[in-house]
Formats: C-alpha cells, sequence, structure tokens
C-alpha cells in the first residue's frame, strides 16, 4: 500500500513525551517541537492492525516470548542486514537505555571508568554516572575531508591501555548521523580485542540508513567481535514504537546472557510486554514495505533542511547524517552558551529542538533537530529558526 507521511496527525492531548509538554519544558503551547527522537508519522498498517487485534481480544495477560517472535527477529536481521542470529543469542529487554545500564552495571566493576565516544545519546553519561563509574570521553574528530565525525583511535587505545573494559558505542551514531563503517569497526574491535574490552553498541538506528552507506552490526566484523560484545537492538526508532516497551539484547557469550537473565528476574522487569510482543511480531514480518517508504521520505526532508539553512542561514554548519533522522547543526557562531541557546529556540524562535550540550560538552553551541515529521511541519519550524538568525544576525 501507498503510505502518506505527509498527512498532520495532532498528537495534543495524547499523554505525548513530545507534543504535551510545550508550556512545561519550552514556556509555551505555541514552540514546535521538532526535538526528541519519535516520529510525527502512524506506523506501518500490519502493526496497526495487529495491535488493533490484540486491543479487541480484552485479556492482556502474562505473555511468553513464542518461536515466533524469535523467528520474525531472525527473519528481518537476515534478510535486511545479513546477519544470522543464532536463537540462544538473543536477549528479551524492556528497552534499549535498560541495556545499556543493566551491561555498566554487570560488565565494570564500581568506580570504573568506562569509554563513550563523545558528543554522545546523553544516556550514555547517564547509565555511567548513576552506576557509580566514571566517564571517560574518547572524544569524536570532525574530518577535514568530508565535514563528518570520525573516531580517534589513539584516544581510544589510551584508555584502553589504561585498563578501561567497557566502551558503549552507538552504530550508527547519535547525534551525528554518522554510520561507521565496516573498516571503522573492524578497527575498533581489533583494539577492543587486543585490551580486552567489553563493546556494547546501541544499534537502535540500524534501519534507518541512507543509500549508499550501510549498516555494519558490530558483531558481524569478526569472530571476537561476535563472542565478545552486546549489541542493544529494537523495532521502536524504525517503525516509530517508542511508547511500547520493545527491545533485545544478542550476545552470543554464554555467561554474558546468564548474568543478563539473572539481573532480568531480580528487578522483575524479565516478562514480555503483550502488545510489545505483537508488535515486534507484525514489524518484523511485515514492515518491509513501510520502511522503504519511509526512507526516502526522511532523506528528502534531510535534503531539504540542509538546502534551507545553508541557503538562508549560511554561518550554521550542517552535518549531513548518512543515517537516522536526526540532523547535527552547528550554531556556535550565533556565540550562545546552552542556557541562551535554549532561551533563543523557546522563546526568539519558537521552536524546540535538543539544545547540544546535553550530549556533552562538545556539543556546547550545536542544536539537534528531529526530522521525522510531515514536510510541512519542518518546513515551518526552519522558517521560524533561520527567521530568529536573520534577526540575532541583523542586530549584530
Amino acid at each position: 500500500m501507498k503510505y502518506d507521511f505527509d498527512r498532520l496527525h495532532d498528537r495534543r492531548g495524547t499523554a505525548s513525551y513530545k507534543w504535551d509538554q510545550l508550556t512545561t519544558l519550552f514556556g509555551g503551547e505555541d514552540v514546535l517541537p521538532l526535538w526528541v527522537a519519535d516520529m510525527d508519522f502512524v506506523t506501518a498498517k500490519p502493526i496497526v492492525d495487529a495491535m488493533t487485534e490484540r486491543a479487541q481480544a480484552g485479556i492482556y495477560g502474562y505473555t511468553i516470548r513464542t518461536d515466533e517472535w524469535i523467528e520474525a527477529i531472525q527473519g528481518w536481521y537476515r534478510r535486511r542486514h545479513n546477519w544470522d542470529i543464532a536463537k540462544e543469542s538473543i536477549v528479551a529487554s524492556p528497552s534499549v537505555v535498560t541495556s545499556l545500564s543493566l551491561a555498566v552495571d554487570l560488565f565494570s566493576e564500581p568506580g570504573a571508568g568506562v569509554i563513550l565516544q563523545a558528543p554522545v545519546y546523553y544516556p550514555f553519561y547517564d547509565v555511567i554516572r548513576s552506576n557509580g563509574r566514571q566517564v571517560l570521553k574518547n572524544a569524536l574528530k570532525i574530518s577535514e575531508a568530508t565535514g563528518l565525525y570520525e573516531m580517534d583511535f589513539e584516544s581510544l587505545e589510551e584508555h584502553m591501555r589504561s585498563g578501561a573494559k567497557l566502551l558503549l558505542l552507538c552504530n550508527p551514531h547519535n547525534p551525528g548521523g554518522r554510520v561507521w563503517t565496516r573498516e571503522e569497526l573492524t578497527k575498533l574491535a581489533a583494539l577492543a580485542a587486543q585490551y580486552d574490552v567489553t563493546v556494547v553498541s546501541d544499534e537502535i538506528h540500524g534501519d534507518l540508513v541512507f543509500a549508499p552507506n550501510a549498516y555494519t552490526p558490530y558483531a558481524t566484523v569478526g569472530e571476537e567481535a561476535a563472542a565478545t560484545s552486546l549489541s542493544l537492538l529494537a523495532p521502536t526508532k524504525t517503525f516509530n514504537l517508542p511508547g511500547i516497551g520493545s527491545s533485545f539484547i544478542v550476545t552470543n557469550d554464554p555467561a554474558k546472557r546468564a548474568k543478563l537473565n539473572t539481573q532480568m528476574k531480580k528487578l522483575s522487569i524479565h516478562m514480555q510486554n503483550h502488545f510489545a510482543h505483537f508488535a515486534t511480531i507484525a514489524a518484523y514480518n511485515e514492515g518491509d514495505e513501510w520502511l522503504d517508504q519511509l526512507l526516502p521520505y526522511i532523506k528528502g526532508n534531510v535534503d531539504y533542511a540542509i538546502a534551507a539553512l545553508r541557503e538562508r542561514a549560511p554561518m550554521l554548519k550542517v552535518m549531513p547524517p548518512e543515517g537516522t533522522y536526526l540532523l547535527w547543526v552547528d550554531a556556535r557562531e550565533l556565540g550562545l552558551n546552552a542556557k541562551g541557546m535554549s532561551q533563543f529556540m523557546n522563546a526568539e524562535a519558537k521552536v524546540a529542538f535538543n539544545e547540544g550540550s546535553s550530549y556533552g560538552d562538545e556539543g556546547v553551541g550545536y542544536v539537534r533537530i528531529n526530522c521525522a515529521c510531515p514536510r510541512s511541519i519542518l518546513e515551518e519550524a526552519l522558517r521560524r529558526f533561520v527567521g530568529a538568525v536573520e534577526r540575532k544576525v541583523a542586530v549584530k
């Protein structure tokens, strides 16, 4: 079927984290929200149909994980990403952030340093600090040749040589939109093997990649990577299901699986969410058509945003994403600190993008724009933002 991603959907009054906190978070109901990473699109019809059928059944009891659930996951990753995942390697989890926190708790020592590659998705910092560990920053570099992020392997090796045993990887990268290549991941894996470092790879954006770039699951770059890593996966970003707790971990290490399963039971988060179970099966068995239509629409939005910003606000430097629906924009020439940037966006431009300092000090002066919305919403948000930039520059 043909999906209409231009259609507007009023999400106000639906307990929407994105739309129902405008006054509380941003100071007014007239602010246009393009921040938190969910989409303003209805998900694939097979998922809606599956949810409708389950809702109409009227009984929502304790739910087991069936072979159909496992086979749907296996089929998707084999079909879309040429990755054969063993049945026994799959561990269910309520969310990717839950998995990140469990990994830090279980596979590093109290007080130890855990490596992340800044700037990066802010819960990476939270799960390290809240578990009593230390953040070790392996800051990304901006390539002079491409203008995109690249890994600083010298700094990374220094952290590993100094004794760090856990690395949180964002693959593809949020907020920069880099889709790490097989060569980059292979080099990272070689260092991890040399220094006995466990890599925990958040791959929730893996399906949202623009050709000719290709998502490479970290666990597929070599035998050591497959044997020792944890891959954190979910259909939630791909199919706009973040409100349905559906996630899973893939690890070939039996000892790690045993620790994860024990801790899940200890915290009583080991049971399957009734609706998540059937949503995941429908998504992975019947969601290809929707995703194949979504990707060019998002790429069109991203291209439109880049062109508009470059034409009307050339002092802003846009990092073209290779994947995700997020646009990382260097607005440091506006001369605003974190508080000033939030004030500028919310009060002057009447938009809510993500203010960059939440991704680390390396993000101060940047904003992250969620482009997963109907084009008309994106156009209006950029019109407001660019207009505010033009007024600010004129005053200078």
